[in-house]
């Protein structure tokens, strides 16, 4: 199986042009939007008026919805949280500080995941094995993680494809662009005094989004 060299940083650029494309943009537009408001009758036009309008009492408890079921359903799921991690326990101290390629064969015969649900497993990464926001690289003598590089660790360990690892960069970038941020997930990462709580919190964020959109 071949191993990707894929680096945080070659990962942020990759999911800032993604959400850059058109197709995402279109992705992301109108992932809260609500259901439109009910359309009320007008008001009869003169005494009297209201006698004379046919017998509008519904018959069904579907005539008072203003929307189809179906997309009720719909907006459920979508609203539905991200789908927790298996109990399935990282690696402990010394899979941490281990070269994540050694970690590949793990990936064997494991299905593929949502966006959201790969963010879950690199914020357990981050909490169990570290974060770490300087030097902006894979992990450092510790094991500890910057989030692209909690990212790319969830691929390592079977947690999604490539493809799911740029969606899910996407969605990060997303969340920071709703924040003002203009930059890479990289150099947030790296700002001063950002701390451990902020990346949890972003990832949490992020996770609620791409889980919303259905994603």
């Amino acid at each position: 199986m071949p191993t990707p060299t894929l680096t945080p940083d070659q990962l942020d650029a990759k999911a800032a042009r993604l959400h850059d494309t058109a197709a995402w943009q279109q992705i992301i537009t109108g992932w809260e939007a609500t259901a439109p408001d009910p359309v009320r009758p007008s008001s009869p036009a003169a005494p009297g008026a209201a006698e004379q309008l046919p017998d509008r009492r519904p018959t069904d408890w579907r005539d008072l919805l203003s929307v189809p079921v179906d997309q009720l359903i719909a907006d459920s799921v979508r609203g539905l949280p991200a789908t927790a991690p298996r109990e399935r326990p990282l690696p402990g101290r010394l899979g941490a500080v281990l070269p994540d390629r050694l970690h590949s064969w793990r990936r064997i015969g494991q299905p593929e995941v949502r966006p959201s649900t790969h963010l879950a497993y690199a914020r357990q990464i981050l909490t169990e094995w570290g974060w770490q926001n300087t030097p902006y690289r894979l992990r450092n003598t510790r094991g500890a993680r910057c989030i692209c590089g909690a990212l790319l660790t969830a691929h390592r360990l079977g947690y999604g494809s490539l493809d799911t690892v740029d969606r899910a960069g996407a969605w990060l970038v997303a969340e920071l662009r709703s924040r003002g941020w203009t930059g890479l997930i990289g150099p947030w990462n790296r700002c001063p005094g950002r701390t451990a709580a902020d990346a949890l919190a972003l990832i949490d964020a992020t996770i609620t989004r791409a889980a919303r959109a259905g994603q």
